[in-house]
């Protein structure tokens, strides 16, 4: 992103198109052009309305969407079975039994790198996604809520101790350095009964040559005590407000962004679609994993506070993991680490802050 910024904020005619992750259109909206006038409105309300409502930035549509993202869970078939399990688990604490119990089989077999469950633990965006899921499945809400700064509250306390419970019991102690690859490859090579990842770019391709070759699945994310949580990702295309050919460029991001283009997309390199109507297409609805996609999508999305926050987001971000990182690396007691994240957002974001408790006070009446 660093470079496109760069690109687009130095006044450069070209590139005309930039792909954008779906977190970028707040960040770069001032340098983008608005799309409303090259794509007709009901090609535009094809998409799912969130995805659009997202790349909207005070009334311009600054990207179009092409494929969508979401945080899964994959799971070991064969050793879920083994173990006496029927369905992969549907709560975070249903996890942690399973992974405990599935771990200490696999290593009492003589499997001794073998891990529970694998996930994203580095100081990256990937950890602002993993842990924006546990805050939220636990009740703690968003970072950012009403324009206001709402992530101290008791029920994102206990959400990351919950994870920093996981590191070096049921998840491996290196895993705070993991990122999507790491965490991947552990899985690949057969060392992990569950792992937190995003919707697989070629699920076939993904494990071929793996213990896990044709013995996994994949769910969606466990509940907390309020409900499941995925953070969404995703891509789009927008075009530069510098461009000379913003006529030919949009040409371009609606090729790249219609109908056929995604459904080719998704049945050549699994990528899901950013349209509701082709999850009805049989060839898509042949292959289990876009349902668990699409469901998981529409029932338990949650979004980065990125479009509201805008030029904000990336430092946000930045405060949020590293503080995650501390409470899980042990070097800071959950409660001062929040405290002293709420008192940077403040600083960063200019918004107020909601008191701590004062969520739950809220929720309970």
């Amino acid at each position: 992103m660093d470079t496109w910024r760069s690109f687009l904020e130095s006044g450069a005619k070209i590139p005309d198109v930039y792909g954008v992750d779906v977190i970028w259109p707040g960040i770069l909206a001032e340098n983008l052009l608005d799309l409303k006038p090259f794509v007709p409105a009901q090609e535009i309300a094809t998409h799912f309305p969130e995805l659009i409502a997202n790349n909207t930035v005070n009334g311009k549509l600054v990207a179009l969407p092409c494929l969508i993202d979401v945080g899964l869970l994959y799971y070991r078939t064969d050793l879920l079975r083994h173990y006496g399990y029927r369905t992969p688990p549907r709560t975070w604490r249903e996890l942690e039994t399973m992974a405990t119990r599935i771990q200490a089989g696999e290593r009492a077999k003589g499997q001794k790198d073998f891990w529970g469950f694998v996930w994203e633990g580095a100081t990256s965006e990937s950890l602002s996604c993993n842990a924006l899921e546990w805050q939220v499945s636990e009740g703690g809400g968003p970072i950012i809520e009403n324009s206001a700064v709402t992530v101290n509250n008791p029920e994102t306390a206990r959400a990351w101790e919950r994870a920093l419970r996981w590191v070096g019991t049921i998840s491996p102690p290196g895993v705070v350095s993991y990122k999507e690859w790491d965490a991947y490859n552990i899985w690949r090579a057969g060392q992990a009964a569950f792992m937190r990842n995003w919707a697989p770019p070629n699920s076939g391709e993904l494990v071929q040559g793996s213990p896990a070759k044709d013995q996994f699945g994949i769910a969606s994310l466990p509940r907390g005590r309020a409900r499941a949580a995925a953070t969404v990702g995703g891509r789009g295309y927008a075009i530069s407000r510098h461009s000379l050919h913003p006529r030919e460029a949009s040409l371009l991001v609606r090729f790249l962004c219609r109908r056929d283009t995604q459904l080719n997309r998704c049945l050549k390199i699994g990528k899901a679609p950013t349209m509701p109507e082709l999850y009805n297409d049989p060839k898509i609805l042949a292959d289990p994993y876009f349902s668990t996609i699409l469901k998981t999508y529409r029932e338990d999305k949650v979004s980065r506070p990125s479009t509201e926050t805008g030029k904000r987001y990336p430092a946000l971000s930045r405060a949020y993991f590293m503080a995650v990182h501390e409470v899980l690396a042990g070097k800071r007691p959950v409660v001062n680490a929040l405290a002293d994240l709420e008192n940077e957002l403040v600083q960063i974001t200019g918004m107020k802050a909601t008191a701590l408790g004062a969520r739950s006070e809220r929720q309970g009446r």
